[in-house]
């Protein structure tokens, strides 16, 4: 867990899992690196939260495995679900519903899958086709923390592989350029970000 930068209640806060996503970001707004998985996004936000004060909102930029054929670019989220908590079990077991699907404002957006394992096979892409067509590591856990806090949040995803057998590498090769493509959304989609934008502000962090 890493936080660039003051939160303040009249900024968003960026969140990202690691900082090969993050190094081209514009030098205006606080960043979180939370690392990877649900569990270390949760904390990371949770505990910024708690720290206070709190952002006037949360952004959360990072990459996704593409799960379906043509899928490319950057996407803004609109449903959120977590593909590794069997959710049908556990209802059976207590009667409670858990892990159900988070709705995020970008309500038009596709739906992104969370899970804690990275999916680089053929297998698990085709299973989770079926319920979605992008993948992370971190964006439901997020959802869930800033739900909980009553602060709001867009999640935004560029696809950096396609989630079958050599995603790993892939992402390696493509990270650079999904940073850039994050960087120019931030500065298109969030106004702050073009406060002082200049034509070397790329270069700012990392």
């Amino acid at each position: 867990m890493e936080l660039i930068g003051e939160v303040t209640p009249d900024r968003p806060l960026l969140v990202l899992a690691v900082k090969e996503e993050a190094q081209f970001l514009p030098p205006t707004l606080p960043v979180l690196l939370t690392g990877m998985g649900k569990v270390n996004g949760a904390i990371a936000l949770a505990t910024t939260l708690a720290r206070g004060p709190r952002p006037a909102g949360i952004v959360n930029l990072g990459t996704a495995g593409a799960l379906r054929p043509g899928w490319a670019g950057t996407h803004a989220i609109g449903i959120v679900i977590q593909h590794d908590l069997d959710s049908d079990v556990l209802r059976t077991l207590t009667g409670e519903v858990y892990g159900s699907p988070l709705a995020l404002p970008d309500s038009d957006g596709p739906t992104l899958a969370t899970g804690d394992a990275f999916v680089a096979d053929e297998a698990s892409r085709q299973r989770l086709a079926a319920i979605a067509p992008l993948v992370d590591m971190e964006g439901y856990a997020l959802a869930a923390a800033a739900q909980q806090a009553g602060v709001p949040l867009r999640i935004v995803k560029h696809v950096s592989d396609h989630a079958g057998e050599g995603a790993a590498r892939t992402w390696r090769e493509t990270v650079t350029e999904c940073a850039r493509a994050l960087a120019d959304w931030s500065v298109r989609n969030l106004p702050l970000a073009r406060i002082s934008q200049r034509p070397d502000s790329a270069e700012t962090r990392g």
